[in-house]
């Protein structure tokens, strides 16, 4: 009964959200950021035709993830405008009461939508960016050499991102809780940069900033294991300290120990998005 409960739910949730106007924004996005990288690849030899192949090969690795970033913030921003109203709309307009008249588990109805939430949006990253590294490879012929585990890693943080916004939908509004999750998302990234630049110039302090905001929000740890993936593995060897910090480059893969806190994390919050909504007068 659970069961069935939980795939009902996760085929509604996916039907809603392939209604909903923001998927037509994504989209949009998606399209013009494909069409203005394929613009933008196609210049880099006729701009550059001197470059060495190594020199040509940081300057790929650096704007497909440069690219690539920006397809995660068009992610973010429609995942987490989705997971907004997912639990608040449905208190709001009363439809949760109507469904939870019935002999249905909450956390059932809560695990249903999570997984409709997460099929649509980890299959929207992994086919924008398998389009994304498409276009790369036609343009400049740069292909990366762990392109599964790079496109895995930006659905991983979607799934963190999409976690932490039916959290926050459990207990504030759509708007409130798509506008709050999107800030997290950004203040994170702005400071794992910052922790980059202080390992480049070996200040703990500053370096510490970087480590503990992607303990308490994994999206910015797994976005730069991303990066690591999809760059060529001689870029750092090659130019050395001089790029260590860069915001677009990383230096290091994805431990096993963090990925186990990253599954960790996303399961903690679920459960604490299952505890609110159970003790939420609909």
């Amino acid at each position: 009964m659970i069961f069935r409960t939980v795939l009902t739910m996760a085929a509604l949730t996916l039907q809603e959200a392939a209604r909903r106007r923001v998927l037509r924004s994504l989209g949009a996005l998606t399209v013009v950021l494909l069409a203005l990288s394929a613009w933008g690849f196609s210049r880099i030899d006729a701009e550059f035709g001197g470059l060495t192949s190594g020199e040509a090969r940081l300057v790929a690795a650096m704007v497909l993830n440069l690219v690539m970033f920006g397809l995660s913030l068009i992610a973010a921003l429609g995942t987490a405008f989705l997971a907004g109203p997912t639990l608040a709309s449905d208190i709001e307009s009363g439809a949760a009461l109507a469904i939870l008249a019935r002999p249905v588990h909450r956390f059932a109805v809560l695990v249903g939508k999570w997984l409709g939430l997460i099929a649509f949006g980890a299959g929207f990253v992994a086919l924008a960016g398998l389009a994304q590294l498409l276009v790369v490879r036609v343009t400049v012929g740069y292909w990366p050499p762990q392109p599964v585990t790079g496109l895995a890693l930006l659905a991983a943080q979607t799934v963190v991102l999409l976690t932490l916004g039916l959290l926050l939908s459990s207990v504030s509004s759509p708007m409130a809780s798509g506008v709050v999750a999107v800030g997290l998302f950004g203040a994170t990234w702005i400071a794992g940069v910052v922790g980059a630049f202080g390992t480049a110039l070996d200040n703990e302090g500053v370096a510490r900033v970087g480590t503990v905001s992607r303990m308490l929000l994994p999206t910015d740890g797994l976005w730069r294991g991303a990066m690591n993936a999809f760059q060529d593995p001689t870029v750092l060897m090659q130019f050395g300290p001089a790029m260590q910090g860069h915001p677009f480059l990383s230096d290091a893969s994805l431990t096993l120990t963090y990925l186990a806190w990253a599954v960790l994390w996303v399961a903690l919050v679920l459960g604490l998005t299952g505890l609110v909504f159970r003790r939420r007068d609909l």
